[in-house]
Order: structure tokens, then C-alpha cells, then sequence
């Protein structure tokens, strides 16, 4: 009969070990950001803070404001939605052509022409610059050159996501099933319509899905950009905490949790009919 081990778990020395190497790394990371989360208890920013969140019990209501909280909504999301649309006009092109699934030259001899490799790379390297800069950077860059506006932020977020959407769908249509599109380009198809009617089905439940995810993002990220002049509700909310009106920064936070919820409840329908 096996003699058990004396320790109820015998891969603690491991687990101890690695979470000692953790502290070791977390520990000079801390002392260079001076993280210092003692002085969120100190006398005077605890008053600060206290009369601040008062305010949040009520949020403002007046008629004037909610006019204002209204208009500004409805432009926060428009620049969410028009960037996001623009980011697909350049997202959809270039996934056709990084997607190696999709790939015409590689069929028969499963190798690809050395051209068709170098725009592929050209274009992965494209994506690759494009997501690596945050469209809070891009604000600011067309702030500088375009002024303040909404247009910076729409310009901003049609950059950046053009760059995380084509990776992402991507990646996601080479993790399918790839016999129906294989089928397709072995037979003549053209790339769009290998994508439109063999690898498109077997991934549209998930594209669609990721894809009311960077919207909530975008949304998000259209209020960020607008503490730097981007226009929408984070440029009235910039306002309103300089003001420390906590009553009007409550009911914007209000706006932004009805406008996530409301997405995800549109995607999960969405998903179910796809599905």
C-alpha cells in the first residue's frame, strides 16, 4: 500500500516558491511607482472625498442639465460608433489579407509566394503600429493638428481599433474550422467569398460578439479622450469634477453603466441568434 505524503498538498514547495518570486518582482515595481495608498486615509483627503461622495447619494435631475447630459450622450456614442465603423472599413480588408486560412497562393503546395508574404507582413506590421499606440495618444496628436472637437476622438478610435480588430478577427477566423473555406478556394472561389460563405458562418457568433466588446470600449474610451479635448461627456464630466459637482459626475457614471449594460444585453441577443 502507497504511503501518503505527510503534506496535505504536495506541490506546496512550488506554489511557495512562485509566489516568492512574484513578491520579488511586484515589490521593486511598487517602490518605483511610490505606491502609497496610506494617503488615501489622511484627515484631509478623507474630508475631501467625504463631501465629494455626498453629492453621489443624488444625482443632478434638473431639466437643463438632463438636456445637456442627453445631447452629450447621444455625441459620446456617436464618436464611439463612427470610429468603430471606420476602423472596420480598414480592420475587414486587412484581415482578409493577414488571414493565412484565406491564402490562394498557399493551395496545393501549402507554402505562400514570397510577394503574397511580404504584403502580408507589410500589413501585419501595419496592424501592429496602429494598436500599439493608445487612441488617447492619437487624441492628443489630432488635437494638436485638427483642434478640439469630436473629430480627434473619431480619428483616434478609427486608428487604434483598425489595429486590434484586424488581429483579433484574425485570429479568430484561423481558429475555426477551415474545411468549408479550404473547400471553397480549392474549387475557384475568390478570398471574400471563401470568407463571406465558409469561414464567416463558423465564426460570426464569436466576430460579433468581440466586436460589442471594442464598442463598449469605444464608448469608454470617447469619454477618456474627452478630458483632453475630444469632445462628448468627458469633456462635461473634466468639467464637473474640476467643479467637484459629484451630483452631475453621478449621473454621467449612471449614463455610462446604462450604455454598457444595454450593449451587452443587445449582444447576448445577438449571440443567441448567430448561435
Amino acid at each position: 500500500m502507497a504511503t501518503l505524503s505527510s503534506h496535505p498538498d504536495p506541490a506546496w514547495r512550488g506554489r511557495v516558491a512562485a509566489t516568492a518570486v512574484c513578491l520579488l518582482i511586484l515589490w521593486p515595481a511598487l517602490v518605483v511607482t511610490e505606491f502609497k495608498p496610506w494617503i488615501l486615509f489622511d484627515w484631509q483627503s478623507l474630508t475631501a472625498t467625504g463631501r465629494f461622495l455626498a453629492d453621489f447619494l443624488v444625482p443632478a435631475h434638473s431639466a437643463e442639465f438632463l438636456a445637456m447630459l442627453l445631447e452629450q450622450t447621444w455625441l459620446t456614442v456617436a464618436i464611439a460608433t463612427s470610429g468603430l465603423a471606420l476602423a472596420l472599413l480598414g480592420a475587414i480588408p486587412a484581415t482578409l489579407i493577414v488571414n493565412e486560412q484565406l491564402s490562394i497562393s498557399r493551395l496545393g503546395t501549402g507554402r505562400m509566394r514570397p510577394l503574397a508574404m511580404l504584403v502580408r507582413q507589410a500589413v501585419r506590421w501595419t496592424l501592429v503600429v496602429l494598436r500599439s499606440v493608445p487612441e488617447l495618444v492619437w487624441a492628443l496628436l489630432f488635437v494638436r493638428i485638427i483642434g478640439l472637437g469630436p473629430t480627434a476622438g473619431v480619428l483616434a478610435i478609427a486608428l487604434t481599433y483598425c489595429g486590434m480588430l484586424g488581429k483579433v478577427y484574425a485570429e479568430i477566423l484561423e481558429s475555426s474550422d477551415s474545411h468549408a473555406s479550404d473547400t471553397l478556394l480549392a474549387n475557384g472561389s475568390g478570398r471574400l467569398a471563401a470568407l463571406l460563405y465558409g469561414a464567416l458562418p463558423e465564426a460570426a457568433s464569436e466576430l460579433m460578439s468581440y466586436t460589442f466588446y471594442r464598442w463598449e470600449c469605444a464608448v469608454r474610451g470617447s469619454v477618456v479622450m474627452g478630458f483632453v479635448g475630444a469632445g462628448g461627456l468627458g469633456q462635461r464630466m473634466d468639467e464637473s469634477m474640476k467643479m467637484l459637482a459629484g451630483a452631475e459626475v453621478s449621473s454621467m457614471l449612471l449614463v455610462f453603466v446604462a450604455l454598457v449594460a444595454l450593449a451587452d444585453q443587445f449582444s447576448k441577443v445577438l449571440r443567441r441568434r448567430l448561435g
